[in-house]
């Protein structure tokens, strides 16, 4: 009997729940076209790991691929027939669904054979002023020059002939040539001229398409066909015990761009003798290749130029106040009267940041703390620590630089705030840092007060306000002194310390999570009420879904909110009964980790940075912090209740993860989001 769905083909099934939010209807318009560019951005970034993984895997010996849950050979035909079936229905999406629907409201895409006289002129000068000078085609000479694919860059193949006809008209010679599209110096969508109340626009492909014979002067073009290809995008220093981590990324990240092929994706239109030769010229191998449509690299659309029409994207979003902070010129006494829990986006992140501010404007604060993970460009809450700094506060920042695709801006910043004056630590060997920490240390009648900030998601004000995620403010003493204890052995790297309140992965986390586990199933079967409620982006780790299964069949209730990956399997005769899986995509994405435990109906509530995936709770420092305050904890559950009822957003994961809507007896629901929005709004944005 299988007990485990595989988590590849669990996340392909997630990326499939992105896409029903394209295909929707009742999403508007703008909208579902952001959600075919977060879909392309998401295959991307699995081909760049997962894939390229699994290709690792392949060449592994027969004894070796015995360790893992299925023949990585035949995980890699599975997964290409699925991503096949969902590109297809990306197509379509696209072409029959949003196409149409960006017509009805006089917004068009067009390609080069669709332009009037004034629009052909205006691309003839764009090209010859914007993108000629960007231009450098290559000559394609197969198995005699190796041409260099940067990954995820977008290119043109080209099939030629000269202009002057051979005398022998039964040989064509044909001569192969490729041009890289430059979307990463100009924008991928250029504004056509249009008439009054119409928003007329082209790929820039297409305008290089119709320009092709200025750059392939005494040619003919016999075909132009797309392609793109994406590379292995791990470093390869996971398991490093020694040496200059920094250093080592530092060097390391150069070798991401060159990385094997993970994907070849090219126009499916594309001729099988010029298929043929770009395979053999670029020395790819069949795995590589995955067939796609005309254009690539959706998530581009990101970068649209949406006319102002406000109709078609979501209604204007205001982050709500809390009360706790609203009327207040200070923080640290609205913390020290008692704990403080936000949940953005709903309220606003602009507390966060202001919390940072008035710690490095206070004559009192002697020190700040912090774990960064992934920060935003620009960042706020760095420039606060800049002016703490300046302001002779000591600040001490823990830099994980293996937060992947985020290392080059970390180490950036890291080293911006090393000159400043910052002590900085860099990444554990063999281990990464996911934890959400802050502390702050004020010294209040001769003595050092430490306030404390704990989340479930990144210090990050880009991400916050798409990202659904608690943050809790406490002065708890306990937890505050396991927090900096935890900072101490994050510098020294040598005590463990204990934890108490805490969970923190590498330390007690897992060990407690099973004996909550356990205590609820030992529950049900002495005829106690049991329930286990958790909340995750993903659920992988075998051992906690074994146990999982376990309370299952004792009578243990388990309701599961599970955005990305779910290896568990539901309704299994005997096994899994008692589980109920859901999913939900929306507007805002579901970012925040609770575990809530009935513990004979004296609920434990815990708000955590970890997933339960084999990696977080065994190979990475996590914090789950406890909500002890009734009304704190009554909130969350409030919360998670809207979530678990959630009747228009919500998809029903079953054995086969087919992400059936769940809908209501009425066909009607409102979306958990927006009645967690009107619920925090009712509560006056506080407690």
């Amino acid at each position: 009997m299988k007990k485990f769905y595989n988590r590849d083909l669990s996340w392909l099934s997630f990326n499939e729940r992105v896409l029903q939010e394209a295909e929707d209807k009742s999403v508007p318009l703008f909208e579902r076209l952001k959600f075919l560019a977060i879909f392309s951005s998401n295959l991307e970034e699995f081909f760049r790991i997962r894939v390229a993984f699994i290709r690792r895997l392949v060449n592994l010996k027969s004894k070796e691929k015995k360790e893992f849950d299925i023949n990585p050979d035949i995980l890699l035909k599975k997964i290409h027939k699925k991503v096949f079936l969902l590109q297809e229905r990306f197509g379509l999406a696209y072409g029959r669904l949003i196409l149409p629907d960006l017509t009805s409201n006089n917004i068009y895409i067009l390609n080069e054979n669709e332009l009037d006289e004034s629009q052909k002129k205006f691309i003839k000068e764009y090209f010859q002023f914007n993108v000629m000078p960007l231009i450098n085609p290559i000559i394609l000479v197969k198995k005699k020059i190796k041409t260099f694919l940067k990954t995820g860059s977008l290119y043109l193949a080209v099939q030629l002939v000269p202009s002057i006809k051979s005398s022998d008209p039964v040989k064509k010679r044909y001569t192969y040539a490729m041009v890289e599209i430059p979307s990463d110096k100009l924008n991928r969508f250029v504004l056509l001229p249009s008439v009054v109340g119409s928003t007329e626009v082209i790929f820039l492909d297409d305008i290089i398409r119709y320009s092709l014979k200025e750059i392939f002067t005494g040619f003919e073009i016999v075909e132009a066909r797309s392609f793109k290809l994406s590379r292995d995008a791990e470093l390869y220093i996971e398991d490093e015990f020694s040496g200059n981590i920094a250093e080592k990324i530092r060097k390391s990240l150069g070798k991401r761009s060159t990385g094997v092929p993970s994907r070849f994706l090219y126009d499916k239109h594309i001729s099988k003798r010029f298929l043929k030769f770009l395979i053999d010229t670029f020395s790819l191998q069949k795995p590589d290749i995955v067939p796609g449509a005309k254009y690539h690299n959706f998530s581009d659309f990101f970068s649209f130029p949406f006319p102002n029409n406000k109709q078609l994207s979501y209604p204007d979003f205001k982050p709500l106040q809390s009360r706790d902070f609203e009327n207040t010129q200070n923080y640290f006494e609205s913390i020290s009267a008692k704990d403080i829990l936000l949940y953005y986006p709903f309220n606003s992140y602009s507390h966060l940041t202001d919390f940072f501010m008035m710690a490095a404007n206070d004559e009192s604060v002697r020190e700040i703390k912090i774990t960064l993970y992934r920060v935003a460009k620009n960042s706020v809450i760095l420039e606060s620590l800049l002016t703490a700094l300046g302001n002779g506060i000591k600040v001490t920042i823990f830099v994980e630089i293996k937060a992947r695709f985020d290392e080059a801006l970390n180490l950036e910043y890291a080293d911006k705030l090393r000159k400043a004056g910052a002590n900085i630590i860099y990444s554990l060997p063999g281990l990464k840092v996911h934890a959400k920490t802050a502390l702050v240390f004020r010294e209040e009648k001769g003595l050092l007060k430490k306030y404390c900030y704990l989340s479930t998601g990144n210090f990050n004000e880009k991400t916050s306000s798409v990202y659904a995620d608690f943050g809790f403010f406490t002065a708890d003493e306990i937890i505050s002194s396991e927090i900096e204890n935890l900072f101490l052995y994050l510098e020294s790297n040598k005590q463990k310390p204990s934890f108490n309140k805490l969970l923190t992965a590498g330390f007690n986390m897992k060990e407690t999570l099973i004996e909550y586990i356990k205590k609820e199933t030992d529950n049900a079967k002495k005829g106690k009420d049991a329930y286990i409620i958790l909340k995750l982006n993903s659920l992988e780790d075998k051992k906690m879904i074994s146990l999982l299964y376990d309370a299952s069949a004792a009578g243990v209730k388990v309701d599961l909110v599970i955005r990305g990956i779910c290896c568990l399997i539901p309704g299994i005769k005997g096994l899994s009964d008692n589980i109920n899986v859901l999913s939900i995509v929306d507007r805002f994405l579901e970012h925040s980790r609770v575990y809530i435990f009935c513990n004979a109906n004296n609920p434990i509530v815990y708000l955590s940075s970890a997933d339960w995936m084999k990696r977080n709770l065994n190979r990475r420092i996590e914090v789950a912090f406890p909500v002890e305050d009734q009304n704190l904890s009554g909130f969350v559950k409030r919360i998670i209740d809207f979530q678990l009822n959630d009747t228009s957003k919500a998809r029903i994961i079953d054995k086969q993860q087919k992400n059936v809507y769940r809908k209501s007896a009425s066909g009607k629901g409102i979306p958990s989001q927006s009645k967690i929005y009107n619920y925090i709004n009712n509560l006056n944005s506080g407690f």
